[in-house]
């Protein structure tokens, strides 16, 4: 979206103009204040990190902008710096502080993990299939495990088309060999809402599994998040599960 269009957006009235015309107990710190946290939206919430609005847009017409442009907050934490300054009003400070703070956010989340071994398909689609089941097209993620198969950290390898992600077997073994992990587990989604394994995802895991073999590295399992349905009641299909790891 360019800048005509965000100012189009902008002049499509939402409320009142500036912070000062909302009545005191609608502005979004006053009622974190009085009414607590749970009590915000997640536009106004933005609109508490960016402190104030631009000519003609307040902070939390600014948030509400940036959730219509990229859909949620899922989506707007996978955004670059870069791409967050597109929008009107958010310059490279601003751009830098959102991303750090959605960052935080995403490490608090997997936090809980950390003392929890992940050493099944379930923990490992607790840990992603919340955020995974919204996304658009297929992303490819590679899970380090420590040496008590709790979690070391999670990397995207690579975001494909909606029906098909490409990734060479060296993308997804350097950060295993980099952090020194004890072990990995492979995880994607399938925006189909079917988990079923197709004939590439059973070539390209045999083919992974061969090479971490030759490299004595521990491949726990590949998990595949799609929704949960009669065949697959918890959402997922795991290799491991069916005998294929």
């Amino acid at each position: 979206m360019g800048e005509n269009d965000a100012e189009g957006l902008a002049e499509t009235p939402i409320g009142p103009r500036r912070m000062k015309d909302l009545p005191l107990e609608d502005r979004p710190r006053e009622k974190m204040m009085h009414r607590g946290m749970d009590s915000l939206s997640d536009a106004e919430l933005l609109a508490i990190f960016f402190g104030s609005g631009v000519v003609g847009m307040n902070a939390v017409e600014m948030g509400r902008l940036l959730l219509q442009k990229y859909g949620s907050l899922t989506a707007l934490s996978r955004m670059e710096v870069k791409q967050l300054m597109e929008q009107k009003g958010v310059g490279e400070a601003k751009a830098i502080h959102l991303a750090a703070a959605l960052a935080l956010g995403k490490r608090l989340a997997h936090e809980r993990f950390r003392e929890t071994p992940m050493d099944t398909p379930a923990a490992i689609a607790q840990l992603l299939g919340p955020e995974m089941r919204m996304l658009p097209q297929e992303s490819l993620r590679v899970v380090l495990h420590t040496t008590r198969l709790t979690l070391l950290s999670v990397h995207e390898i690579h975001i494909g088309s909606v029906n098909e992600v490409s990734a060479n077997i060296s993308e997804v073994l350097r950060p295993v060999i980099v952090q020194g992990a004890y072990a990995f587990s492979l995880a994607h989604n399938h925006p189909s809402g079917d988990p079923d394994a197709s004939v590439a995802d059973r070539n390209f895991t045999r083919r992974l599994k061969d090479a971490a073999a030759v490299m004595q590295i521990r491949f726990l399992d590949h998990v595949i998040i799609g929704q949960p349905s009669s065949k697959y009641p918890d959402g997922y299909f795991s290799f491991r599960e069916v005998g294929l790891l």
